[in-house]
């Protein structure tokens, strides 16, 4: 790695938000403790490195503690913010990636992204589909609907396991015996831990390549992206490019 900068960004690990724990949201200049800060490495643009700082380090954090190994079926469930990166990082790490989400129109994307196999929820089932190929060792849900994480768990194989990176409101059922006679487990996922560091998923993403999808607003249109972001407009991040 070349030379690295600091920059100032939220620290899932420390819980300290800018704008919320300390003053400087949405500022062009501030002022913020050092362990809310993150070391960007020269190869990375700035823009690219904030998506990859919380949603992104989450994601990977989890594919990478998860059970899968190099050459298992790991599947991405959602294709949003959070799931274009886990193609990415699912397979740069070595996984027979599949992506599973709503619409024929994801389809080249995903194959873009790297996915093994696309599979459309809308007309296809993506539980059996993932049975036909002995079933993934790992389920990586992005999924915002709670009905959408229950019903892709039998999609696990033996000993499967399923983690949750999203947060949906509604509560989510799962029959015991479902998880029983396959061995299935079901996680949930933050990275919070002092083993999940910002860098390494900033090093990671230099390494390979594996990059966000970005739409930049100025700093001026800050409403106006926060309002494309909780309808779900956005194309995968938005980021606020505050200065040149």
């Amino acid at each position: 790695m070349k030379h690295v900068k600091w920059e100032t960004f939220s620290n899932c690990r420390s819980a300290l938000t800018t704008g919320i724990s300390f003053d400087g949201g949405y500022a062009e200049y501030m002022v913020a403790p050092q362990q809310a800060m993150t070391l960007i490495p020269d190869e990375l643009k700035t823009l690219e490195a904030a998506p990859l700082l919380c949603g992104g380090r989450t994601i990977f954090s989890a594919l990478r503690n998860s059970k899968a190994r190099g050459g298992d079926l790991v599947a991405i469930q959602g294709l949003g913010g959070l799931g274009h990166l886990g193609i990415q990082f699912a397979t740069k790490l070595g996984f027979r990636t599949v992506a599973i989400s709503r619409g024929k129109d994801k389809e080249e994307l995903a194959y873009k992204l790297g996915a093994y196999l696309y599979i459309d929820s809308e007309s296809g089932n993506g539980v059996k589909e993932l049975q036909k190929m002995g079933g993934a060792k790992v389920i990586v849900s992005t999924a915002p609907n709670s009905k959408a994480i229950a019903g892709i768990i039998n999609g696990l194989g033996f000993d499967g396991q399923l983690i949750i990176v999203s947060a949906p409101g509604e509560p989510m059922v799962i029959p015991p015996g479902q998880l029983l006679w396959g061995r299935h487990s079901v996680q949930g996922w933050v990275a919070r831990s002092t083993g999940d560091k910002s860098e390494d998923a900033l090093s990671f993403s230099v390494l390979t390549g594996a990059l966000p999808v970005i739409e930049v607003f100025p700093l001026e249109q800050a409403a106006l992206a926060y309002g494309k972001m909780m309808t779900a407009k956005v194309h995968f991040r938005a980021v606020l490019k505050i200065s040149d």
